[in-house]
């Protein structure tokens, strides 16, 4: 019995040997440590991005893009990651036909900075200060609007972002479904009214073609000699006397001479 034990145990490791030698387990154990990798990355991508900082631009001069913003703010400091809002299209067309900047431009922005305290400082040196710089650059007298936003992560600017895309992209949805919808009522409407029409040019024409037979009837009998031709029908329907007629002749009535009578009795005693 321990020589057949000892045996199934050599076999089973046999087996797991031959296992671990084949394609599709060097396949998983690569898989597995590549897992771990990017787990390790992730976990020290977090710590990182809780030492940084995120700051706030309430207006961003004109001619600024992200690339001239990082040579201005670069250094300061460590930047890591920049984001600015492109401006309304149709405040860029009413700018454009004004005869104004006709780049693209930009409402607000975000940049966030490696280090959390300077951030801080950036944002407590530049607040309401002169961009300055270069004398010929276009934002040389333009102030700075920077706030340092604490306890705000880059995280909560992107999930804000995809919030808003979403939104628009579900009002733009209704939308199109709204006037999709107004385009069926209207091409139903349109094509009853065809329906309609139609379905009156058939009674024009049937009534008009009633017409004609009758007429050529009509016509065709009285081109027909006088035995040959129909008598024409006359329908006759009895008539009753009115009640009122009977009750006057029941009622009594008295006598010329009798009224004449009277009426010179009367004369008389008046005179």
């Amino acid at each position: 019995m321990g020589q057949e034990e000892e045996m199934g145990e050599e076999e089973d490791k046999a087996k797991r040997v031959l296992e671990e030698d084949s394609p599709k387990s060097t396949e998983v154990i690569n898989r597995r440590k590549e897992k771990k990798r990017k787990k390790k990355m992730l976990l020290k991508e977090a710590k990182k991005a809780d030492k940084r900082g995120v700051c706030y631009l309430s207006r961003v001069p004109p001619h600024m893009d992200p690339l001239k913003l990082r040579q201005v703010l670069s250094q300061f400091g460590d930047i890591q990651r920049i984001y600015l809002t492109p401006e309304d299209p149709a405040a860029r067309v009413h700018r454009k036909r004004a005869g104004g900047f006709r780049g693209q431009g930009f409402s607000e922005g975000w940049v966030e900075f490696a280090k959390r305290s300077v951030a801080k400082r950036v944002a407590k040196m530049l607040n309401g200060e002169q961009i300055g710089g270069r004398k010929r650059s276009s934002f040389y007298y333009d102030l700075w609007n920077i706030k340092y936003l604490s306890k705000f992560k880059w995280d909560d600017l992107t999930g804000e972002i995809a919030y808003k895309n979403a939104t628009r992209v579900q009002k733009l949805a209704l939308e199109l479904s709204a006037a999709k919808r107004e385009g069926d009522f209207y091409l139903s409407k349109v094509d009853r009214s065809r329906a309609l029409s139609s379905i009156e040019e058939r009674m024009k024409k049937m009534v008009s073609s009633q017409k004609r037979k009758l007429l050529q009837e009509s016509g065709a009998a009285s081109e027909l000699p006088g035995d040959q031709q129909f008598p024409k029908v006359i329908r006759q329907f009895p008539q009753t006397q009115p009640v009122v007629d009977k009750a006057r002749e029941s009622k009594p009535r008295l006598s010329k001479e009798l009224l004449a009578g009277v009426s010179a009795f009367l004369c008389l005693h008046i005179a």
